[in-house]
């Protein structure tokens, strides 16, 4: 499972854990989250993330 990381802030979506406070189930890809998926820190887009290293 991949991460991504918010550009903006540095919030990393980890897509083996999800963000069940948010609805999203471990195991969810991270092109599988809702186009108008934001970050749960500072609300940048989904085109605000990048693949972690």
């Amino acid at each position: 499972m991949a991460k991504y990381v918010c550009d903006l802030c540095g919030y990393e979506y980890d897509e083996a854990v999800g963000e069940p406070a948010n609805g999203i189930k471990a195991g969810t890809k991270f092109e599988d989250l809702p186009d108008d998926y934001v970050c749960p820190l500072c609300g940048a887009d989904k085109g605000s993330f990048s693949p972690a290293d």
